[in-house]
């Protein structure tokens, strides 16, 4: 009788809130073709299937459930919480509001884990935006270039915040580009790594040795 290996997938969540980018980093990831003027819609819920590269000689497979992104006290439907292995939150550094989201979905995942190991990153999608100058004047060009620094200011400051909470909650924290692919295999590799472990040999050689010489003796 022919048997074949079945391979663990494992199924992961994106979420946050909405407009931060999370079907925007799936897309780059998995097929490389967005861009700036790239129109993304509105996700309601979708799922891709990413094939990781770990290095270890195969490629592990991601089942990733794009969620619909969240507004104002909205929560993650409880259904999205029991299944997954691993959650991936994703926020707007230039958003506060989207960072604060965050805390309330991590306390939501420690609530319905349902007592097994579940693994959380955070990303912080810096979003390449462009600024159209319709040959502006230099009072309206000062002007913007402080807009530019009060929003670098905000950047730095929830970035901060983001480290910080991620260091206390024992989660990692990568800041990634939705416009650079490059910048995405970090999370999604070492978030790949964690799921599927490289297998280690039996804890207990005395046994595997003591199992080989009783072998032995039997066949004499």
């Amino acid at each position: 009788m022919l048997t074949s290996k079945i391979s663990k997938i494992s199924k992961v969540i994106i979420c946050g809130a909405k407009g931060v980018g999370k079907t925007a980093i799936l897309e780059q990831l998995i097929y490389g073709n967005v861009t700036i003027e790239s129109e993304i819609h509105s996700t309601i819920e979708d799922t891709y299937v990413a094939s990781v590269d770990t290095g270890k000689g195969s490629r592990d497979t991601l089942r990733i459930f794009d969620t619909s992104g969240l507004q104002g006290n909205g929560q993650l439907p409880r259904h999205y919480l029991s299944y997954p292995d691993a959650f991936i939150l994703v926020y707007d550094p230039s958003d506060p509001s989207s960072l604060d989201m965050l805390g309330g979905i991590k306390s939501d995942i420690d609530k319905f884990k349902d007592k097994k190991e579940v693994f959380v990153i955070v990303i912080a999608n810096m979003r390449s935006r462009q600024t159209r100058s319709n040959g502006s004047s230099p009072v309206n060009s000062s002007h913007l270039q402080q807009q530019m620094l009060l929003s670098n200011d905000v950047i730095e400051s929830n970035l901060t915040r983001a480290n910080n909470w991620c260091a206390r909650e024992r989660i990692k924290h990568y800041t990634v580009n939705a416009m650079e692919r490059a910048s995405l295999y970090e999370p999604f590799v070492q978030l790949a790594s964690r799921l599927y472990p490289p297998q280690t040999k039996g804890s207990f050689p005395q046994l595997r040795q003591l199992t080989q010489k009783t072998s032995k003796v039997d066949n004499s």
